[in-house]
């Protein structure tokens, strides 16, 4: 099913301890409660506590004769408002929401307005000073290609392999409602922890002339997550779209 949420109120998309929200924990609840089955979810990716999606992939197994064109219906009228299914289909068991995406694609909105727009507060970064557009798309094409991407990712990633390969980074301005949009996106194989948001953090400071466009292969040479621009916050990242090898 691919399926969208707002994650302001979520501590994540993954299950975890009682009392915390999350995306995971709630579908498997209604799932569960609808089938009479210990449904287990499998998304294609886990996002932070406060990061939204607009087209989140997961996959899980059922006995329920319930057709499958209606549980997206199905699935809307009981879940909480924050999380809504756009589709379901049938998959092969061999099918796997993570380990068969090709790519994904992040989006981040930084809102550019004098004062925060109403209608964006909860999806972007406010940030009303002047930022060199140029320069940071500048900075964006050094990203692209396959790198080790340890300058850009967090001291708590687990991993030891972070090497990935970024297909696109791309850099345009937008309005919604009445606030003026600079939207980063940012296509790739895969993504560490806070990676996108790193990388967003690092292309502002060489929009506001902290940094030189030019010096982003040096911190990718460096491995040095220190030498990387702040993390964004959480509330102006979107997992736009999963891809798969028959998208």
């Amino acid at each position: 099913m691919e399926f969208a949420y707002d994650g302001t109120h979520f501590h994540g998309f993954q299950r975890q301890s009682p009392g915390k929200r999350t995306v995971q924990g709630e579908l498997e609840r209604v799932l569960s409660e609808l089938t009479g089955e210990p449904i287990v979810v499998y998304g294609s990716g886990r996002t932070d506590a406060g990061v939204h999606a607009r087209a989140q992939v997961a996959h899980f197994e059922t006995a329920s004769n319930i057709p499958v064109e209606r549980w997206p219906r199905v699935l809307n009228h009981h879940l909480p408002p924050d999380i809504i299914v756009r589709r379901a289909d049938v998959v092969p068991a061999e099918f796997h929401a993570r380990y068969d995406a090709k790519a994904k694609e992040y989006r981040y909105w930084i809102d550019r307005g004098e004062v925060p727009g109403l209608w964006a507060r909860r999806f972007s970064w406010h940030i009303p000073y002047p930022l060199d557009v140029a320069a940071m798309r500048e900075a964006a094409g050094y990203l692209v290609g396959t790198h080790d991407f340890t300058t850009f990712s967090s001291a708590k990633t687990p991993l030891e392999n972070r090497v990935r390969t970024l297909y696109a980074v791309k850099i345009e301005e937008t309005v919604m409602g009445e606030s003026p949009l600079l939207v980063i996106s940012v296509q790739g194989n895969g993504f560490l922890y806070n990676m996108v948001r790193i990388i967003v953090g690092t292309l502002v400071d060489v929009g506001r002339g902290k940094l030189p466009a030019s010096a982003i292969p040096q911190l990718l040479a460096a491995k040095d997550r220190t030498l990387a621009g702040a993390t964004a916050p959480p509330q102006g990242l979107i997992l736009w779209q999963v891809l798969y090898y028959n998208d």
